[in-house]
């Protein structure tokens, strides 16, 4: 049928069209181990002080356009490297657009693996760019061979690697990264969304190559509420990936609110420490499990492969007992028979871990 002259379907673009929304599903009650959040509230006297601080806040006035004071403390928090600049962001997800936006042409591709965020996909595709994925090793290794023969065949603009990786959790040997930045003819963006629970980093290393870009979200430091990410990088990338930036997008309550919890980062950096250390006890718990085969993880979550064709049922028996956690299956490929769950509060791991057994004995 031919779409009528006012038809959306006349002036959405196909790439769009062709699209899927990124669906958030609503936990209702359930024990919520879906998306990668930091389970801990902040303690009700803290919580008192952060909205005293928020009281001087005047929000008839636009905010700091390029949230000068909370840049600078936060590049002290993340250790970016004295001479590197950094761009902040309505999350990382508004940077990654502004990477696409930045470099958007005719032909130009962006390259990442699979599985891996998807949201990289989602915005090139936005943007109008082509999208290549290169699959990752049996071990969900990034591998070199196959890697750097893509980045020769289509001369990326872009090439994304999740540091560790998202939903896998596993971080890609170092030497393999340095390699794909050498031979990358355009950027390579380092995503450690996942910094606060692993030692590796990128990020002492900005400067020692030209085309590095580090990114950067305090959602996992248990500020997921506020919407903010960090681009750190040479000046000369910055400033002109800066100008796809939308005026006074960091609101004065997100600069207000961070600067705030920055002032009580020990407190951030403890629960870290703590949703690690109960990281490990979750994944030897799952190794006990028949069935089960749990991957190793550097993230706050652990991806998990259930038997052939299980996956669903499991999925579906743990939400009938009260507990949400992530389904992998409409991926495909490797992730067919594999879940994903959030490390949340003692309690909440252990509800699962019940959960879990009642699914596969059931």
């Amino acid at each position: 049928m031919t779409p009528g002259p006012k038809s959306p379907q006349r002036w959405i673009r196909p790439e769009i069209q062709a699209l899927s929304a990124y669906h958030v599903p609503d936990p209702g009650k359930l024990v919520k181990l879906d998306a990668m959040e930091n389970p801990y509230r902040w303690p009700a006297e803290l919580v008192e002080q952060w909205l005293h601080s928020l009281r001087p806040v005047e929000l008839n006035r636009y905010p700091d356009p390029g949230a000068r004071e909370l840049s600078e403390k936060l590049k002290q928090f993340m250790q970016v490297p004295e001479g590197m600049q950094v761009v902040l962001g309505n999350g990382s997800d508004e940077l990654i657009q502004m990477l696409a936006l930045a470099v958007a042409g005719p032909d130009r591709v962006i390259l990442s693996t699979d599985p891996t965020f998807v949201m990289y996909r989602m915005i090139a595709e936005v943007a109008g760019l082509r999208y290549r994925a290169v699959p990752l090793s049996g071990d969900f290794s990034l591998d070199p061979d196959a890697t750097l023969s893509a980045i020769e065949q289509t001369q990326p603009a872009i090439v994304f690697l999740a540091y560790p990786n998202n939903p896998t959790g596993n971080l890609f040997d170092a030497a393999v990264v340095e390699d794909v930045i050498r031979a990358a003819p355009g950027l390579v963006v380092v995503d450690e969304a996942y910094a606060p629970f692993t030692d590796a980093s990128f990020m002492s290393r900005l400067g020692e190559f030209p085309n590095l870009l580090v990114l950067r979200t305090v959602s996992k430091m248990g500020l997921a509420g506020l919407r903010l990410g960090l681009l750190a990088g040479p000046a000369e990338w910055l400033n002109e990936i800066d100008k796809t930036r939308l005026p006074y997008n960091i609101n004065v309550l997100t600069q207000a609110s961070a600067l705030f919890a920055l002032q009580h980062a020990t407190m951030l950096d403890e629960q870290a420490q703590r949703i690690r250390a109960d990281r490990a006890k979750l994944a030897q718990a799952l190794q006990g499990l028949d069935g089960i085969r749990p991957y190793p993880s550097e993230a706050n979550f652990i991806l998990f492969e259930t038997p052939h064709g299980e996956a669903d049922r499991v999925f579906a028996a743990l939400k009938e007992q009260g507990v949400l956690i992530k389904t992998l299956t409409p991926s495909g490929g490797r992730l067919q028979d594999c879940l994903r769950v959030t490390i949340g509060k003692p309690q909440e791991n252990q509800a699962f871990l019940e959960a879990l057994q009642n699914a596969m004995t059931s």
